[in-house]
């Protein structure tokens, strides 16, 4: 099992979208076992890929088992959650661990333990690194984030194995991976003083304390392409001189702290703007690239469909690539 976290400092980039459909088609395609952890209490992952009954349990009536009811016995002080529930997604072909707002209720509880160090610090800082113990069924578990760089996202990074950078093509964007990589740096920096400081590690509970997590790629997103005279999509010039930079300052951020095996493609794919497919799939739970006349898809419409699945399969043949590689290196 392997987890990834889809992360970025910046709201708006399509991140949720990437998420949902990668996930779908590494499922639906690849034939991948596949959890998806909706910890953003925003819960857009939970809304996008279930219906308004199941959404009605989580929002009137409280009584689905959500990624809140795994976190709270911790946060309150009874130990770390014993069995978990998964919801199936029927549409995207993945089981889900239902987002819930009341997440942002244990945010203060994680930066104050986080704050005060010792074994209560650790253990609740390690939440989803101790919960991923129990999801080895799975091939990958992907965490869907918010974008904040808050004491909850600062736990999934922590428990997971690498990250994807979803990047809408704007210097706001570009921006935002020097701040995650200074504060992946100082995160780092502080988990180390925790963890020397333990009297007693075993006393965590946490068998695996190492931090592992590593940049598998990134996805340009949300710009205006058009056909080349050869055929080829490519982004307008505004966007595409945006797109040119980014390299650069992938290689000057987050590439710096980590060795870059040979072989290693950090550009997993590009996905310009969908428009109207967005909401289509949206409104029928459905993965972009599944969506069929029923969903209102009309004429050229049908052509973008077929596109958004090589799209997306692009994505998820690099994707399995750099995870091969890295697992290679790792061997």
């Amino acid at each position: 099992m392997k987890s990834i976290a889809f992360f970025t400092n910046k709201g708006g980039v399509g991140k949720t979208t990437l998420t949902c459909n990668l996930a779908a088609y590494l499922s639906e395609v690849d034939r991948k076992k596949i959890l998806l952890v909706d910890a953003d209490p925003q819960t857009n992952a939970t809304q996008y890929m279930f219906k308004d009954s199941v959404l009605k349990e989580i929002y009137d009536k409280k009584s689905a088992f959500t990624i809140y009811s795994m976190a709270r016995p911790l946060s309150q002080g009874k130990g770390f959650s014993a069995d978990n529930e998964f919801r199936n997604s029927t549409n995207f072909k993945v089981d889900v661990l239902l987002g819930d707002p009341r997440l942002a209720l244990i945010e203060d509880t994680l930066a104050s333990d986080w704050n005060s160090g010792g074994v209560r610090g650790v253990r609740t800082t390690y939440m989803f690194r101790e919960f991923l113990t129990k999801c080895n069924e799975y091939d990958y578990v992907f965490f869907d984030m918010g974008p904040s760089l808050g004491s909850i996202n600062r736990a999934v990074l922590i428990a997971c194995d690498y990250f994807v950078l979803p990047l809408s093509m704007d210097i706001f964007s570009i921006r935002a991976t020097e701040n995650i990589s200074t504060w992946l740096r100082e995160w780092r920096r502080r988990l180390d003083l925790q963890l020397k400081g333990l009297p007693d590690a075993s006393e965590t509970e946490i068998d695996d304390l190492e931090f592992r997590l590593r940049l598998l790629g990134y996805v340009n997103q949300q710009y205006t392409a058009k056909r080349d005279a050869t055929g080829e999509r490519r982004a307008v010039k505004a966007y595409e001189k945006i797109m040119s930079q980014v390299p650069q300052a992938i290689e000057k951020t987050l590439i710096q702290d980590q060795l870059e095996p040979q072989g290693l493609e950090y550009l997993l794919g590009s996905i310009p703007n969908l428009h109207s497919l967005i909401p289509m799939s949206q409104n029928s739970r459905k993965p972009v690239f599944d969506l069929k006349a029923a969903d209102g898809i009309v004429g050229a419409h049908f052509m973008k469909v077929k596109e958004s699945f090589e799209i997306f399969e692009g994505i998820a043949d690099k994707f399995n690539y750099n995870l091969g590689v890295l697992n290679d290196q790792v061997a």
